[in-house]
């Protein structure tokens, strides 16, 4: 039998179509589909801002941290403290603002989220000492941990057919900013203006957005009915941790190839920081292609599982062939396949991911699996540098470890669900 995906809560479960039909089980309660569909379609737009100027402020300041820091006597360690306190910060306020929203509503957690990055990005750019810097770092990371609330708002607007392709957008909205954002602060930097401007720049971004989201962002229509206090038990518990762990990997893949892939480049080609830029910036614009541009049109053909595999596949081929290149230009096909495969995979999963979740607990699952991607982003570029240490091909080879493990748990899933079902 054909196998299908399935959503759990505490009225039992349902399947949805794998072979482009669109089924409603998976739909937010509220208004029909098409209905909801536009009254959504603003607010959509408006996350798609948020998301879109909150990284691009992120991104701003990245080229110019590490300098600043120096100035304010970092330490190698140091740098690394202030660099994971980011990361360390999502871990901790991804599910909780993602609970929060479940209970008063995606908007305001996504107001008060754009209030804290003005006041922290405030606070980072007239931080006196490093302790200081450190601090407003860390607070900037848990008032921007509303990733898992925007997604929760397109699963809250979108019907099932279609998740796939709004997430996608979602992720090309994200992958923008973190490509627009470096360059914008290296033109600063370029123009004189260091980190305290480069951070009152990303600060004045952060307060037009919020301008925007009070003007034009609403509370999308929502099921009403009591929340449940736990989430599901048994099977379907196991599911959603399967999938957070398969979240977890193919994040930990990409965070070893930023991580190392500058060493790697200098001392295998020569790669100076203009190359890597550039070859950063290629990769940014793949992976905005493909959410953007593919993952909608094949999701709605193959499915979230389907692209879900397809994607980890191109992954781990793409990462173990990334240290055996001879030569610059036969990177090009392992790095395509690397931006291509993740382009695939983070939005399908975080579907499989919205499928599971019980109805009204969307922001907290939604939530938990960024927390295990920031946990990955905190943890594994130690993993990575230190692999690297011992032989420059290694961290590759973990990589296409990492994504083998998340091709075992997302098929594992798939069969448990088929099973289910028989």
């Amino acid at each position: 039998m054909n196998e299908q995906p399935t959503i759990e809560s505490d009225g039992g479960a349902a399947s949805a179509p794998q072979d482009g039909t669109e089924d409603r089980s998976h739909d937010p309660p509220g208004l029909p589909a098409e209905e909801r569909s536009k009254a959504g379609a603003g607010g959509v737009v408006v996350v798609y801002a948020i998301v879109f100027l909150d990284l691009l402020g992120f991104g701003i300041i990245l080229p110019s941290l590490p300098y600043w820091a120096r100035t304010l006597g970092a330490s190698g360690l140091e740098l690394g403290l202030l660099m994971s306190a980011y990361s360390v910060a999502q871990f901790v306020g991804s599910p909780v603002f993602g609970r929060i929203s479940d209970r008063v509503g995606r908007r305001p957690v996504l107001l008060w989220s754009l209030t804290g990055s003005v006041l922290t990005l405030s606070l980072s750019a007239v931080a006196p000492t490093l302790a200081a810097l450190i601090a407003a770092r860390f607070l900037a990371g848990f008032f921007a941990a509303t990733i898992g609330t925007a997604q929760a708002y397109l699963v809250d607007v979108t019907p099932a057919s279609e998740r796939t392709r709004y997430l996608g957008l979602l992720g090309a909205s994200i992958g923008l900013g973190f490509v627009f954002g470096p360059g914008l602060g290296a033109g600063l930097a370029a123009f004189g203006l260091g980190f305290r401007s480069a951070a009152l720049v990303a600060a004045a971004l952060s307060l037009i957005t919020l301008l925007g989201a009070l003007r034009w962002l609403r509370e999308p229509r929502r099921h009403r009915e009591r929340i449940p206090r736990r989430l599901p038990e048994g099977d379907s518990r196991g599911a959603l941790l399967r999938l957070f762990v398969a979240y977890f990997a193919i994040t930990a893949l990409f965070v070893i190839f930023e991580t190392t892939f500058a060493y790697l480049g200098a001392d295998l080609f020569g790669l100076d920081e203009v190359g890597f830029g550039a070859t950063l910036f290629a990769i940014g614009l793949v992976m905005v292609f493909v959410q953007g541009s593919l993952v909608g049109r094949l999701a709605r053909r193959f499915g979230a599982r389907a692209l879900t595999l397809a994607g980890g596949v191109a992954m781990l081929v793409g990462i173990v062939l990334v240290p055996t290149a001879p030569t610059f230009g036969w990177l090009v096909p392992p790095l395509v396949a690397v931006a291509v495969g993740r382009g695939l995979a983070q939005p399908a999963l975080t579907t499989l991911i919205s499928f599971r979740a019980p109805s009204g607990r969307e922001g907290a699952v939604l939530g938990v699996s960024q927390s295990f991607a920031a946990a990955a982003r905190a943890v594994v570029p130690l993993l990575a540098g230190a692999a690297y240490d011992l032989e420059i091909g290694l961290p590759y080879w973990i990589g296409g470890g990492f994504a083998a493990l998340s091709l075992l748990l997302v098929a594992s899933v798939a069969k448990a669900t088929s099973e289910e079902h028989e």
